[in-house]
């Protein structure tokens, strides 16, 4: 997450390496490394491979954006720095779990799960229109992440996997904020592309979390 809890917006300063739930990515990683090792599930094993991904999706994305669109906003550029920690935050549950990185060796926009690599080429075909369309694509991927964590923190028990899982899900809902409040500077209403109505307006009318 960003530093001041700035989430992302045009105004926030560059993010730092704080990250939430548990203060700052040291102290995470203290906090992980604290909490016992438990026996993974193969579902476990999983969604800690795909999170691996699409948090590298979501970074790649929004660095081939920021190339873009950075003359008219940093939001892209700041979240993108968000997101590289949040991947690693991943990596560090694979290193711990003695589990193969999926993400090992692969370039910017190159995944081994054939739907992520479908969706990153749709996501920055979109983002590449306008600069609204390209904030339209933040604020989806955003939807996507927090739909797909809590589907994972459904088949979760491990204290670590959940400790990172509900820091990326903060995370996720403050860069959806700073993705919505970019395109009301545009003038722009967002309407949630993939998250239930209701969801969606218990964030976006909820103050940025620190």
């Amino acid at each position: 997450m960003l530093s001041a809890c700035g989430g992302g917006g045009d105004d926030a300063a560059a993010p730092s390496n704080s990250t939430g739930l548990a203060g700052t990515s040291a102290a995470l990683t203290t906090t992980i490394t604290a909490l016992p090792l438990e026996g993974l599930s193969a579902a476990e094993q999983d969604s800690l491979a795909f999170m691996r991904e699409e948090e590298k999706l979501a970074h790649d994305v929004y660095i081939q954006l920021d190339s873009l669109w950075r003359g008219y906003t940093r939001v892209f550029g700041n979240i993108a720095n968000s997101e590289a920690s949040h991947t690693a935050l991943v990596q560090q549950l694979l290193v711990r779990y003695n589990l193969p990185d999926p993400t090992a060796a692969l370039a910017a926009g190159v995944y081994q799960n054939t739907t992520l690599q479908n969706l990153y080429t749709q996501l920055v075909a979109a983002g590449s229109v306008s600069l609204v369309e390209g904030l339209k694509v933040g604020a989806a991927i955003e939807e996507i992440d927090m739909i797909d964590l809590n589907k994972a923190l459904l088949e979760t028990d491990n204290q670590d996997i959940t400790l990172v899982y509900q820091n990326l899900l903060q995370g996720s809902r403050n860069h959806l904020r700073a993705f919505v409040g970019a395109l009301a500077g545009q003038s722009v209403t967002y309407v949630p592309q993939y998250m239930a109505e209701a969801d969606y307006q218990a964030i976006v009318t909820t103050p940025t979390e620190c």
